[in-house]
C-alpha cells in the first residue's frame, strides 16, 4: 500500500507562484513513479507533469521533482493563470506503463484574474 497527501494549494493572483507537495508513504514507495494530475471545475481530470515530462499548457511554467530522502515529489507552479484553477491529485503507478495504483486526496489551487 502506498498513501499519498497533497499539499500546498491555496488561492493566488494570476502570475503568481505556488509549491505543491505529495508525501509518499509505505513500504514500497521508492519504487513507485509518482505524477501529477488536476481537474477543474466541470472538467475531466488531466494528466500534468511526470519526471521529465508536461502537458503542452504548463510547459515552461510547471516544474516536477522528486526528494528520494523525504518520499515527496513537488510541482512548482510559476506564471499562474485563472485557467490553472484546480484540484491538483497525485498518484503513484509502479512503471511508466502501468495505470495509477494508488491517488492523494487533492489539494486545491485557485488562481484570480
Amino acid at each position: 500500500q502506498v498513501q499519498l497527501v497533497e499539499s500546498g494549494g491555496g488561492l493566488v493572483q494570476a502570475g503568481g507562484s505556488l509549491r505543491l507537495s505529495c508525501a509518499a508513504s509505505g513500504r514500497t514507495v521508492s519504487s513507485y513513479n509518482i505524477d501529477w494530475f488536476r481537474q477543474a471545475p466541470g472538467k475531466e481530470r488531466e494528466f500534468v507533469a511526470a519526471i521529465g515530462y508536461y502537458t503542452d499548457s504548463v510547459k515552461g511554467r510547471f516544474t516536477i521533482s522528486r526528494d528520494n530522502a523525504k518520499n515527496t515529489v513537488y510541482l512548482q507552479m510559476n506564471s499562474l493563470k485563472p485557467e490553472d484553477t484546480a484540484v491538483y491529485y497525485c498518484a503513484a503507478r509502479r512503471t511508466l506503463a502501468s495505470t495509477w495504483d494508488y491517488w492523494g486526496q487533492g489539494t486545491q489551487v485557485t488562481v484570480s484574474s
